[in-house]
């Protein structure tokens, strides 16, 4: 853990907004990491930003400043992954999704946040609608950006989109493993792993760190116990695909509450799925828009263009 804060400490100096990092007590033994960028503006919606599946808050350094411009962001590494607490899930997929919901409503109440904009990138835009099915009054805009577990797994193996080569080679090395295993497995080696799997990672991040800062962030953030990891395998079929998809839920969700979906253009994700809602709430307001140029990391493939959409999503709820 020593490691992952410096590391991470080296990121966040790249702020220039103010901010503050602490941990956050919910109920219990657990703590969750918190970022809060712009604390002084308080006369606006605050932005929540939920990272995918591998990440934590240090993923974000691209968007944090532009997105906090003009109201308070907060940030926060998910129960189980990066520096926050790792405890024991349920080892039933709606049991580990609930745990990831319910620490994410207390962390919201330790916080003291009446309601926020919510935005969730993958593992984070599952869990983001899951939360806004059950504290829908808590959140006034809902943002997924190429969210993971939307569709349920065709059952034509020919309708199956092929993820990218990384993926398919993590789970052949993986077989029946926790999906990060090997990187663990590679103790010192880890980061240069990292490297050679996700050589596109360093790349995307080039314009702030021309070493291997991100690739050692990645690392260190993965190469402890697995926790939220284990969990994500519990919900997890095949990687690509929920036990218990989103998309049979989303409507209860209330029509009130905007949604709008943000895909690269490039994606491995399944991107039919941001449609498939607007044409199933009629009468709600649903936008679906694939960012030309980014694939599934579109916050960091076009970070320009993605804060410049966020932007106006926020500008438009105050």
């Amino acid at each position: 853990m020593s490691k992952l804060k410096a590391v991470e400490s080296r990121i966040l100096q790249c702020i220039k907004n103010r901010f503050s990092a602490q941990y956050v007590s919910l109920p219990g033994q657990n703590k969750i990491w918190t970022l809060t960028v712009s604390p002084e503006l308080q006369d606006k919606t605050p932005l929540v930003m939920v990272h995918g599946f591998g990440g934590g808050i240090g993923l974000w350094i691209q968007n944090l400043d532009h997105l906090s411009s003009r109201r308070t962001l907060h940030a926060f590494d998910l129960l189980g992954f990066g520096r926050s607490s790792r405890p024991n899930f349920p080892s039933d997929p709606e049991g580990a999704e609930e745990q990831f919901v319910s620490s994410i409503e207390q962390w919201r109440e330790q916080m003291g946040i009446r309601n926020m904009i919510l935005l969730g990138h993958s593992l984070g835009g599952f869990l983001a609608a899951s939360y806004s099915i059950k504290f829908p009054e808590r959140v006034k805009h809902l943002i997924l950006v190429d969210p993971w577990g939307f569709p349920a797994m065709p059952t034509d193996p020919s309708e199956i989109r092929s993820p990218p080569t990384w993926v398919k080679a993590l789970a052949a090395v993986l077989g029946r493993s926790n999906p990060l295993a090997v990187v663990r497995a590679a103790g010192p080696w880890g980061p240069g792993l990292v490297q050679r799997f996700r050589p596109d990672l360093k790349r995307k991040f080039q314009e702030y760190f021309e070493d291997d800062t991100i690739m050692e962030y990645i690392y260190h953030c993965n190469a402890q116990t697995p926790s939220g990891e284990s969990a994500f395998k519990t919900m997890m079929e095949r990687f690509g695909w929920a036990k218990r998809p989103m998309m049979s839920r989303i409507n209860q969700i209330p029509k009130e509450l905007p949604i709008t979906f943000i895909y690269g253009a490039e994606t491995w994700i399944d991107s039919s799925s941001g449609e498939r809602v607007k044409e199933e709430r009629s009468g709600s307001c649903v936008k679906s828009l694939a960012i030309k140029g980014a694939s599934h990391h579109v916050y960091a493939d076009q970070p320009g263009m993605f804060n410049s959409v966020v932007e106006d999503i926020c500008d438009a709820v105050d």
